[in-house]
């Protein structure tokens, strides 16, 4: 269906930027824990096994509030649930910092994960709406904002937390932008409500299940950097625990920058050609992690991680706009939830594996997974 170019006036660039924002606060806020993790391992006494049932909680939380955040959406408007969501984020997020027990870690994770799994199913809601009014594509620029939230706030927090603050108070200070953020933003967030009968979720079959699969190994390969990049610098190559947010951070503007140029290079490239080039990179970023000597070479590792992990989402995401087996408005929101059952399941079975053997192992097995993406996704061309 062809869409005509509407005229941009003031009211819906403002709506757009605000779109923006909604994507940069939950990227932001999820950074800010990254460079949590060595801290709280530290301060509750967990081994990896241990630490990566615990974080399991952040992915619970995320996969259980997505599906709700849904219906939420549909019957109340994408502003009051991401009003909400985002106000669960920053009550959370301090407590991440404070928790003494592992008990209330994983309490804590799992409300933090809820308010942004929830955030982040309404804001792709929402963009729908946003870029169907404005015309023309724009998903992709709205994702680079979640990026630029996680770059953002990897490298603000890794940066206080070289200065040797406590963890503590720098939560508290990105609490602070996130709340002045939220008042500016959301009055323009959408009201629109879905008819009270409409269906908001499906159970994906077909060549959307084969998508969502997909799926979910690049949210457990992105998870993987989410929870375990401090860790691994800080365990296995002894740097220390606050420099250790440096491969996130890395991690973080490579996607970024890839992002936003991301819909040229898909454009030149075909979804399926970028998605096995995208694959390939990150599987060789994983490997130079794995076993580099030094932290330059494993930086070096990490931004390609994130240069070929940005763009597999999306592509991912347009493979099943234009699929066929079921209705885009049932294959999206059925997708994104398989999809993060990746962040759900993957920081756990990574601990498990690191138990088992080690997370030398474990991350040798992330970049096998992400060759397979690349090799499965032409297969999906029907």
């Amino acid at each position: 269906m062809t869409l005509l170019t509407p005229v941009a006036t003031p009211g819906t660039r403002a709506e757009q930027h605000a779109t923006r924002a909604a994507f940069f606060l939950p990227g932001f806020a999820t950074a800010a824990w990254a460079p949590l993790v060595p801290f709280a391992k530290a301060r509750t006494g967990l081994d990896e096994g241990s630490l990566g049932l615990v974080l399991l909680c952040l992915g619970a939380g995320s996969l259980l509030a997505m599906p709700l955040a849904g219906v939420l959406a549909a019957r109340h408007g994408c502003r009051a649930v991401m009003v909400a969501t985002v106000l669960m984020v920053i009550a959370s997020l301090p407590l991440l910092a404070l928790a003494p027990s592992p008990w209330t870690l994983g309490l804590a994770l799992f409300v933090f994960g809820a308010g942004v799994g929830a955030c982040d199913c309404t804001m792709n809601i929402h963009a729908v709406m946003v870029e169907r009014d404005a015309g023309r594509p724009m998903m992709s620029g709205f994702h680079a904002f979640y990026s630029i939230g996680g770059a953002v706030g990897a490298a603000a927090m890794t940066a206080l937390l070289a200065l040797h603050l406590a963890p503590w108070v720098v939560c508290v200070l990105a609490v602070a932008v996130m709340t002045v953020l939220l008042a500016i933003a959301s009055p323009r967030w959408r009201r629109d409500k879905a008819p009270a009968d409409a269906p908001v979720f499906a159970i994906p079959h077909g060549v959307v299940l084969g998508i969502g699969v997909l799926c979910f190994v690049a949210f457990l390969a992105e998870g993987a950097m989410l929870d375990w990049s401090a860790v691994f610098l800080h365990e296995v190559q002894q740097v220390e625990a606050s420099r250790a947010g440096l491969g996130f951070m890395t991690f973080a503007i490579a996607m970024t920058v890839t992002r936003l140029v991301g819909d040229g290079l898909v454009a030149r490239l075909g979804r399926h050609l970028a998605i096995l080039l995208g694959s390939l990179v990150a599987a060789a970023g994983f490997g130079l992690v794995t076993f580099a000597p030094v932290l330059p070479l494993a930086l070096v590792g990490y931004a390609l991680i994130g240069l070929g992990c940005a763009n597999i989402v999306p592509a991912l995401f347009s493979m099943a706009g234009n699929q066929k087996a079921m209705p885009e408005s049932l294959a999206i929101p059925a997708i994104t939830t398989l999809g993060y059952a990746g962040v759900l399941a993957g920081p756990a079975l990574i601990g498990f594996v690191a138990q088992g053997s080690s997370l030398v192992v474990a991350f040798c097995l992330v970049a096998v997974a992400l060759v397979g993406i690349g090799l499965a996704a032409r297969r999906l061309r029907a």
